[in-house]
């Protein structure tokens, strides 16, 4: 068996200013959430087709993000990361190198919606939204502007912003 290459098209964004936008393909859900979840504008939609994806990667001049390596193919394809790892946490760190990616956003957008969180000014308003334990115990809130999800920061995001810290030697 042999490993898959990374590849990246020679038309690849400069990413280094945080501007670069991504589109995953179905293979990638878990990639696309820990993307949104360092503030970057990731699209994912479960089941899309691949002339879909293309259509609005072109038309949004998003970067694909893909593991199919029929699709990398396509004449017109302007950028494009081929994802080797199987892993969620590995084929972020492939993409995190692929575009030199060290700025993030975290708590900036909907892991579910890729829509931007809004800070909540007063936690009274959402008291009926989140479970009583939250609501007690936490004092920041986030809303999505697209879903209305409300995101708060517990454990998750801390673990992880420690081990992305790990990862680049940064106190």
């Amino acid at each position: 068996m042999t490993r898959r290459e990374e590849t990246v098209s020679s038309l690849t964004p400069d990413s280094s200013h945080n501007e670069v936008e991504f589109i995953a393909d179905a293979m990638l859900g878990r990639l696309a959430r820990w993307l949104r979840f360092l503030g970057f504008d990731t699209l994912y939609f479960p089941g899309i087709s691949d002339a879909r994806l293309i259509r609005i990667a072109l038309e949004q001049d998003r970067t694909i993000l893909t593991r199919d390596t029929r699709l990398v193919k396509v004449k017109g394809l302007k950028s494009y990361l081929l994802i080797a790892s199987d892993e969620p946490f590995q084929q972020l760190l492939e993409t995190m190198s692929a575009f030199k990616l060290t700025q993030f956003h975290l708590l900036s957008r909907c892991v579910k919606c890729n829509g931007k969180l809004l800070k909540i000014k007063d936690k009274s308003d959402v008291k009926d939204s989140v479970p009583e334990y939250v609501f007690l115990h936490y004092n920041l809130f986030q809303k999505c502007a697209d879903c209305g999800k409300i995101f708060w920061e517990g454990t998750h995001p801390r673990k992880f912003r420690e081990e992305i810290q790990g990862i680049f030697g940064e106190s």
